[in-house]
């Protein structure tokens, strides 16, 4: 196993270059597919492009105030001091890897935002906590566990597709979540990825000490002095001001209200999306970091996590909708389609997604221009709606291990490299896959 990721990290080492460069040249070759393989103008291709490029602002504000937030909340005396129990505990490098990867799983399945960040922190701690450990490795376990945001409860197409008034609801009606995350096929296959993924991590640390890399700590806090005395100096005197900067009732009074509304507001019906999770982020971190000054240093230590995200989002955004102007995933689509039958569907509905996920890494926005499609040839082809959904969300949490869209987070916190990270994360994307792919094929054929 050893010379299986060092083959692939050299790979990386060489070939892997910075995830801005790699946003840039997926731009240049969706715009070049898309004159060359469906015949559009270039002007037409340039104009899509533009108009498409902030398309996706207001998800990228949501992401930078998921991923800021949830560092402060991550971060706050309660859960740090959580998280820092778990970390005491760990002794010996490989359970370091298998901790992360478990933390990063569970806490995706719960929410993907939340999971991106909460492993990412807890691979950092366990990186300084225990001695020996690879620290590149355990990033990209921790980070792995994001694989499961696609079986979990904000998985996004199957949320959506359960959700009255969606925008397929006319031509696919409602699937339920007992028939796509809930069901039993997705429960054992989160079950089976579960298990045998932190012990695949763990089998993938280097076995010699001349191999390994530790983290260097001068990296990750070389401008955290700066910011302290910064803040401090913004707090410094025994004003009437500064009283209420330090203030705990402000706090609690704010932080308790942004409670309320959302009490009051699932009392009432209401439903949970990423602005909901946002807002409870957002207040949970005020009442547990217990002052305004507090708060705003904890995200002002935040901030560093989302630089990557507001540089690249845009480019994503605009290689969507050249994607979606051009055809260029109806053509990817139907080239797997067209062998596909009753059963195996779901199949091809994975790999074209897989595929489409390089280009169209947002959930939400892959299946508005992927799922119309899929769900026209699962009603002519008489398979299961349900089943081909799920495949869809399968394949872009699958590719999402090698998507460097996602793993800006996990890059920000640790200030490692993709090409650091990368060859890790393809072993555990083959693994994955692996699995997927079974379940996928054995439900289709089982199933009819």
């Amino acid at each position: 196993m050893d010379k299986v990721a060092d083959f692939f990290t050299e790979l990386m080492r060489r070939y892997m270059p910075d995830p801005f460069v790699f946003a840039i040249g997926l731009t240049l070759l969706t715009m070049a597919l898309a004159v060359l393989a469906q015949g559009q103008s270039a002007e037409l291709v340039l104009q899509s492009w533009g108009d498409g490029f902030w398309s996706l602002l207001a998800f990228t504000t949501q992401m930078a105030v998921i991923l800021a937030m949830g560092y402060v909340l991550a971060t706050s005396p309660f859960i740090d001091g959580f998280l820092n129990r778990i970390v005491q505990r760990v002794k010996r490098p490989a359970t370091a890897v298998i901790v992360a990867t478990l933390v990063g799983a569970i806490g995706s399945y719960l929410n993907w935002g939340f999971g991106l960040v909460i492993g990412g922190i807890v691979a950092r701690k366990l990186a300084i906590q225990v001695r020996g450990v690879h620290y590149p490795l355990i990033i990209a376990a921790a980070y792995s566990g994001f694989t499961f945001y696609g079986l979990g409860l904000s998985s996004t197409i199957p949320v959506l597709i359960s959700t009255p008034g969606h925008p397929l609801e006319s031509k696919m009606g409602l699937i339920g979540l007992t028939e796509t995350i809930f069901s039993l096929p997705m429960l054992l296959t989160a079950l089976c990825v579960l298990i045998t993924l932190p012990l695949l991590n763990a089998w993938l640390h280097p076995k010699h000490a001349r191999d390994v890399v530790e983290i260097d700590q001068a990296l990750l806090n070389d401008d955290s002095p700066k910011r302290a005395s910064a803040v401090d100096a913004l707090f410094a005197d025994n004003t009437f001001a500064a009283t209420l900067n330090n203030s705990r009732l402000l706090s609690s009074v704010i932080g308790l209200l942004g409670m309320g509304y959302l009490i009051l507001h699932f009392l009432k019906g209401g439903s949970l999306d990423l602005n909901k999770i946002n807002f409870f982020i957002l207040f949970l971190g005020i009442l547990l970091l217990g002052t305004p000054k507090q708060y705003i240093a904890k995200l002002s230590e935040g901030i560093k996590t989302i630089s990557g995200i507001i540089l690249q989002f845009p480019f994503y955004a605009g290689i969507m909708a050249i994607m979606q102007s051009s055809g260029l995933v109806n053509s990817i689509s139907h080239s797997f389609v067209g062998v596909a039958n009753a059963q195996t569907l779901p199949f091809w509905g994975l790999i074209s997604s897989f595929v489409i996920n390089f280009f169209a890494p947002s959930g939400g926005g892959h299946w508005a221009i992927q799922g119309p499609f899929m769900i026209e040839a699962a009603k002519s082809l008489n398979s299961s709606l349900a089943q081909t959904s799920m495949a869809v969300m399968l394949g872009n949490a699958w590719n999402d291990l090698v998507q460097p869209f996602w793993i800006l987070p996990a890059l920000a916190l640790s200030r490692l490299r993709l090409k650091d990270v990368m060859g890790y994360t393809v072993i555990m994307m083959l693994w994955v896959g692996l699995i997927y792919i079974a379940v996928v094929v054995l439900w289709g054929y089982l199933s009819h």
